[in-house]
């Protein structure tokens, strides 16, 4: 089995990451690609919802696609959130599976400050999409200088083979350019969200008050 794991604080998830991750699947035929909202990023300011309620719209966002599912992995650990620790934690739940690991460009540029960096290319396969309206070359270029000398180019499949037989790819997405930030903004403003979030999401927030408010929502 093929399956895509797709992190991120998804506060709240949004249209945008509903198609990129369909591209996804449907580019490398995943058989399932699994949402993980994160509970604290080591990296990030903190959330603006609780993270009860970010995993809640996860669910209702993906629902109606059997390929989607979401985990509670990270909200569940106490925390930061660190993507090595998830990615041992799936690899020993499903030995059998083939794991990619879904991340945008802007987030690998960045992945040298990852705890253990380094040890995360072979636990996984990287699918690296392109950001909405950039322009940026995809290439080895990006990959940490520390981790260079464990890849090499694969003409034949186009992505970059790990010493350990895992694979770094890079996907140019359709442009969506939704953000989490601002659709907080429009609900904080009492503006529409509308087609930015699946409505069942749409909902969830004004019915939890959800980014009106400064305080983080009481958890479920």
């Amino acid at each position: 089995m093929k399956i895509g794991l797709f992190g991120g604080t998804f506060d709240p998830i949004h249209c945008g990451h509903l198609r990129s991750a369909e591209e996804v699947r449907e580019a490398f035929r995943l058989d399932r690609i699994i949402f993980i909202p994160t509970s604290i990023q080591p990296l990030k300011q903190d959330s603006a919802s609780a993270g009860a309620d970010r995993l809640k719209m996860a669910r209702l966002a993906t629902a109606d696609n059997r390929a989607f599912g979401v985990s509670d992995i990270e909200v569940r650990r106490p925390g930061k959130s660190f993507t090595i620790d998830t990615l041992r934690a799936f690899a020993a739940r499903r030995p059998k599976a083939e794991l990619f690991f879904i991340i945008g460009m802007d987030a690998f540029r960045e992945i040298g400050r990852w705890k253990d960096f380094q040890e995360l290319f072979a636990l996984a396969n990287f699918i690296v999409t392109s950001r909405p309206g950039s322009r940026a070359t995809m290439s080895r270029g990006v990959i940490p200088i520390a981790a260079r000398k464990a890849f090499w180019y694969d003409r034949a499949r186009d992505s970059f083979r790990h010493e350990s037989g895992t694979r770094i790819y890079f996907l140019k997405l359709t442009d969506i350019a939704i953000s989490a930030s601002e659709i907080r903004e429009r609900v904080k403003r009492g503006k529409s969200v509308r087609y930015l979030v699946p409505a069942k999401v749409e909902r969830y927030i004004g019915r939890r008050g959800l980014y009106r408010a400064s305080r983080r929502s009481a958890a479920l």
